[in-house]
């Protein structure tokens, strides 16, 4: 089993938009053979889980592990994974995270969970979180070496860093323009002054 994939998939079952069961189709477009099998059912199980894994991944963008780690063992608790041996090939055995009763709804689910559980504590609790860009609410795992992922993806990550880019050049400009300001008000005092000290200078000659 690929946890980081599943860990990974769980992310985006969150950020997809299931409202119905072509949307749910069209998250496993590249798993076919589960199409048939999807019904409304499913799509109401999909949409209460997602909603009560959010706070997880909120949670681990605040490093609150506690949060993480009961959020975690409660929809565990709520959604017991049922691991059964693959035999449809006797020279490959390997494990899948449900049994074959299980309706597509359970396979998301317990995939999404034993993911996250690994996830958590291989690499850590504080390896979710949700996009740092302004307007954005997608989550991501970050699976990066020196845990820096702040973005859900390169086009939000762009956009915040062109944003941050034009922030300081703006905060960059406003001091030149006061410094420009401040010279020629200084002339012109400079100026001035000089002007009434040869009119002074004047009427004493005289």
């Amino acid at each position: 089993m690929d946890f980081i994939r599943y860990a990974e998939s769980a992310a985006s079952l969150l950020n997809a938009d299931v409202a119905d069961v072509d949307d749910l189709v069209r998250f496993l477009s590249g798993r076919q053979w589960l199409h048939d099998q999807v019904t409304e059912k499913d799509v109401a199980h999909v949409r209460r889980f997602v909603a009560d894994l959010r706070p997880v991944f909120v949670a681990s963008g605040e490093d609150d592990v506690a949060g993480v780690v009961t959020g975690l063992n409660e929809l565990l608790d709520r959604h017991p994974v049922t691991p059964m041996i693959s035999d449809h090939d006797l020279g490959n055995l390997h494990l899948h995270v449900a049994n074959r009763a299980a309706s597509v709804s359970e396979l998301l689910v317990s995939e999404a969970l034993l993911g996250l559980a690994t996830l958590v504590c291989d690499l850590g609790p504080s390896r979710l979180g949700v996009c740092a860009a302004t307007k954005c609410t997608n989550v991501y795992v970050d699976t990066s070496p020196n845990q820096s992922r702040r973005y859900c993806s390169e086009r939000c990550s762009s956009r915040a860093n062109v944003a941050a880019y034009r922030a300081r050049q703006k905060i960059q400009a406003v001091p030149a323009d006061s410094a420009g300001s401040a010279d020629s008000t200084g002339s012109a005092d400079s100026t001035g002054s000089g002007v009434e000290a040869n009119d002074a200078a004047e009427r004493k000659a005289l």
